[in-house]
């Protein structure tokens, strides 16, 4: 994997991501291709960036929320920024717990709602 370098189109590809997408990434510093030129050329440091990009948005991050994981990412093994990425991880566990929560509670609304349309329809006459 050393020797990889993916063009603007490859990383494209490669990650299902639009190029509108990948260029608003290096706009705002998440990702910093080689350049040559006017071309972009993506190296494994950028991959492996890009894959914590998405696992983060996956996660529900914020954009600045993946930004300071990617710095710690980066630096990684020093006990106060592996304490800041455990505090972040369980925020965001936090917020996922309950939003599952609610949407657990908005489908058995939903079901037991559509129930009763069942049970209302089987009372009408056949038309």
């Amino acid at each position: 994997m050393t020797d990889i370098r993916l063009s603007f189109k490859e990383m494209c590809a490669k990650f299902d991501v639009t190029p509108r997408t990948l260029r608003y990434y290096e706009y705002i510093e998440l990702l910093a291709p080689e350049k040559e030129g006017r071309a972009r050329f993506y190296g494994p440091r950028e991959v492996a960036r890009m894959k914590l990009i998405l696992r983060g948005r996956r996660f529900g991050f914020s954009l600045e929320e993946i930004r300071q994981w990617l710095l710690i990412y980066g630096k990684k093994g020093e006990r106060p920024q592996l304490q800041a990425w455990l505090d972040l991880a369980d925020r965001q566990l936090q917020a996922l717990d309950q939003q599952r929560a609610e949407l657990e509670t908005s489908i058995a609304d939903l079901r037991a709602l559509r129930e009763t349309a069942v049970e209302e329809m089987g009372k009408l006459p056949d038309a």
